[in-house]
């Protein structure tokens, strides 16, 4: 008797679903004097509605990154069938505008979530893993599969092949950790850390084969002033960040002591160091991750109001060292969870569009060249392969996670494929291989991480 209704609110909600759907179709044949915002509005509760919907996947064991995926890929390929419903919304701005802030907003909620101590412990074998798995992945791609698979183009080519095989997606990584509760683990602090550091290196070996290709030399100097830059935003973020939040948040507590006020420092904070990050050639993620690493809630303290603090101060005064120590590390824990509670509802509403955005982009007829698609699942191996062996170095954690969280490309090794098409040394069926490669390791990592993660947590080991 329980599955009626579970069946019709089912049909209820995919009736409004579809009559939503119909509603934009009618709008795009023949209403093109309406207004292009009202229909923006709709689009977006349309992405949200597919997105929630696409959780059901969670009932399967599976994180819901991966059904926001997959009901982007089936809304972004129905032009196949004949159905352009929603081929403006791949290229709407607005639309595009909020993917981005939704990813900047996952990294920022994952470093919330991280702490600096954590990562500091786990930086040798962060580093280790991330040059091994650029150098290793870039080795492959320019000197054995492409010449291998691809012969005939030009070393340049291979050079850029190499390149999209370096990058790495944290976020794809990072929303699996974060769906299956596990981004305290060794593991997951190791592949967030070797992905801030991958995006270091990727941007190096870009810049260098970009100079390659386009001035036949490499310009030493700039190199070093690209890694230089890099590292100096990173030290800066995490040292001046720390020492310039409390002061910062001190002055707008005078003004107002409101949630408001507070929401408004804690994104504010990730919005300008998602800025400064994408001023310097960084990925505004990486800025993101940044200011949720150094932000704290004990920097806001300023807005509890003062009998508060003076009740609690008395109170702990009165107890033993010992008590008070174990009390204090408890309300730390408490307190960091008040942060991300207060983000989370704008989680909650912007992430699900990086992810279903992201598959919208996934082109299905690029299988239809079967040619491509062997060659495809070649550069998809030697992807695997140069990622999961960077597992090796990661010290005594489960290495097969590790490797496996450093999989993914996503967006990342679309953009290398961008710029090399730009310089023209990337032609359309190589960049049809990337496509390819790109979908392939953006799919099969979530559901393998999460299997991973289960088989780690039922070991007694674990």
């Amino acid at each position: 008797m329980l599955r009626t209704p579970k069946a019709i609110q089912l049909a209820l909600a995919a009736s409004v679903f579809v009559t939503a759907v119909w509603s934009v179709d009618a709008a795009a044949g023949g209403g093109a004097a309406a207004e292009h915002t009202a229909w923006v509005f709709l689009w977006i509760a349309l992405i949200l509605g597919a997105a929630k919907t696409a959780s059901l996947v969670e009932r399967f064991g599976q994180p819901a990154v991966l059904g926001e995926l997959l009901v982007g890929i089936a809304l972004g390929n129905l032009f196949l069938l004949g159905i352009d419903w929603f081929e403006s919304i791949k290229t709407d701005e607005i639309v595009k505008f909020l993917a981005e802030l939704g990813v900047v907003i996952l990294l920022f909620q994952i470093g919330l979530e991280s702490s600096v101590d954590s990562m500091r412990r786990v930086g040798v074998r962060a580093f280790l893993v991330a040059v091994v798995g650029v150098v290793l992945p870039f080795l492959l791609g320019t000197l054995i599969v492409g010449p291998l698979l691809l012969p005939g183009l030009s070393f340049n080519a291979y050079l850029f092949l190499g390149a999209t095989l370096t990058a790495t997606s944290v976020g794809i990584t990072g929303r699996v950790f974060k769906d299956m509760g596990t981004l305290q683990t060794a593991e997951s602090q190791i592949v967030l850390g070797a992905a801030v550091i991958d995006d270091v290196l990727g941007l190096v070996i870009l810049a260098v084969v970009s100079a390659i290709v386009s001035a036949g030399t490499v310009d030493a100097l700039g190199v070093a002033w690209i890694v230089a830059k890099a590292m100096l935003f990173l030290v800066a973020a995490l040292v001046l960040g720390q020492m310039m939040a409390p002061r910062i948040s001190r002055f707008f507590s005078r003004i107002h002591t409101g949630v408001g006020m507070k929401f408004m420092l804690v994104i504010g904070t990730c919005l300008v160091f998602a800025f400064l990050a994408q001023q310097i050639g960084l990925a505004p993620i990486v800025g993101a991750f940044a200011a949720g690493l150094i932000l704290d809630e004990v920097q806001f303290r300023d807005f509890e109001s003062p009998e508060f603090i003076a009740d609690v101060s008395r109170e702990v005064q009165d107890m033993a060292p010992a008590v008070r120590e174990r009390l204090g590390k408890v309300i730390a824990r408490h307190q960091q969870r008040g942060l991300e509670e207060l983000v989370s509802p704008l989680g909650h509403f912007l992430v699900p569009f990086f992810f279903v955005i992201t598959g919208m982009g996934v082109r299905l007829d690029a299988l239809f060249n079967l040619h491509a698609v062997l060659i495809a699942l070649g550069i998809t191996a030697a992807a695997v392969v140069g990622k999961v062996a960077a597992g090796i170095v990661a010290g005594k954690v489960d290495k097969w996670l590790v490797g496996w969280g450093m999989v993914p490309r996503g967006e990342v090794g679309l953009i290398f494929a961008v710029v090399g098409k730009g310089l023209g040394v990337v032609s359309d069926e190589v960049f049809s291989v990337i496509v390819i490669m790109v979908m392939l390791t953006t799919l099969m990592t979530p559901p393998i991480l999460a299997f991973l993660i289960k088989r780690r947590q039922r070991s007694p080991a674990a």
